[in-house]
């Protein structure tokens, strides 16, 4: 009984286990740099589109292990759009707006194919992926577009100046971003403790008390990690507020609401759950819409933080969200992920790719690199349902 308890938190927690050794790694062969606080900080700015869709493409995965192959070119053409409108003087809110309500109708077009007239999820947004990047290069007419507003720089980016401002004062360690991430384990421990005595209230099977609190304990100390990290550099970045709320919100979407049990029943068992009466036609298309909101909110991030919007951005990032998630512990199959489990999957990639540029590998190593974890991953995703069964 012990040796299969053993086996199955191990199981549970691979990727946890994967990214304490990745970062052990590279902090030994970067001699500790990788742990400087600018690094971190530039962990979270460089990867923030990564978190954001990555989020977005789980829900689609749930659904039974599909993918959407456009988000890049979404990220590309709603910032385009954003850019455009704001470089001919419109309001930052107007185009923020715009922006996010063609994420919308874009998710609600190849939800629609998707899941009322039953194209392949692969060959709708492949055909999504073509068609937005034309589109972006036509909106840009090839050019680049420089952002002149500073105020939605500082909301939306991450460079210099696009920190939350140090309401306490003083020199050295910055006091409101520990005072916000002492803040944030306080709210932890309390709302898992009442989940916990919820649980136990209705009957509901729960883990030990001293594992319970064991977990607390570390996840506290990596907040607090991070938050000393970053208060020893400016604080907290602007974009780590708007990476928060997706990861919150969705995670609570995905756990605690109706249409969250709905995606992973479709992931499990897209028959039974039609016969049960849902509307599954419904699920796909509510998942490929948040897709797209999600992928427009990814674009506003991107072009805020490069000050421009460019016919080229967007690149490959569909493949980053989708390898986040599957790295994260996502089911190829559906049915089976979390959101706790994208940000270890994103931070896992993200450490990687710092760890490698630190050590000045070539980029080229670092696909490589990651294709291989993609594909351990899986394997392992793989292998798990093989010895259940």
């Amino acid at each position: 009984m012990e040796k299969s308890n053993v086996s199955a938190i191990l199981r549970k927690y691979t990727m946890i286990i994967a990214l304490v050794l990745v970062v052990v790694f590279f902090s030994i062969t970067t001699e500790g740099k990788i742990l400087f606080p600018q690094n971190i900080n530039n962990l979270i700015a460089q990867n923030a589109y990564v978190f954001v869709l990555a989020t977005g493409m789980l829900l689609c995965i749930l659904t039974g292990g599909n993918i959407d192959l456009s988000v890049g070119s979404v990220v590309c053409f709603a910032g385009a759009v954003g850019a455009m409108m704001m470089d001919k003087g419109v309001n930052i809110w107007a185009a923020v707006i715009t922006m996010l309500i063609i994420g919308v109708l874009i998710g609600m077009w190849q939800g629609f194919w998707i899941a009322y007239v039953k194209v392949p999820p692969f060959i709708a947004t492949l055909a999504g992926m073509y068609a937005f990047r034309g589109l972006s290069n036509v909106v840009l007419q090839g050019m680049t577009v420089s952002l002149k507003s500073e105020t939605f720089i500082r909301l939306f980016g991450g460079g210099a100046d696009c920190y939350v401002p140090n309401v306490f004062g003083g020199e050295g360690i910055n006091m409101t971003c520990m005072f916000a991430g002492c803040i944030a384990v306080i709210v932890l421990i309390a709302v898992q403790l009442k989940s916990r005595i919820n649980n136990k209230s209705r009957g509901y099977e729960t883990a030990p008390l001293g594992s319970t609190i064991v977990k607390l304990a570390l996840i506290s100390a990596v907040i607090l990690w991070v938050t000393y990290k970053l208060a020893s550099y400016k604080g907290i970045p602007t974009v780590l507020i708007w990476i928060l709320l997706v990861l919150l919100i969705y995670g609570y979407l995905t756990t605690k609401t109706r249409i969250g049990r709905y995606l992973y029943a479709v992931g499990g068992n897209e028959k039974a759950t039609r016969l049960s009466g849902i509307n599954t036609k419904r699920v796909y298309f509510i998942a490929y819409i948040n897709m797209g909101l999600l992928a427009a909110l990814a674009g506003i991030l991107t072009i805020a933080r490069f000050t421009t919007s460019q016919p080229t951005f967007g690149q490959g990032y569909e493949m980053d969200a989708i390898g986040a998630c599957f790295i994260g512990g996502a089911s190829a199959y559906g049915g089976i992920g979390t959101v706790p489990g994208v940000v270890v999957g994103a931070a896992l990639m993200g450490v990687i790719n710092q760890g490698m540029s630190i050590m000045g590998i070539d980029p080229n190593y670092q696909k490589v690199v990651k294709g291989l974890v993609l594909l351990a991953a899986v394997a392992f995703d793989v292998l798990s349902k093989r010895e259940k069964k």
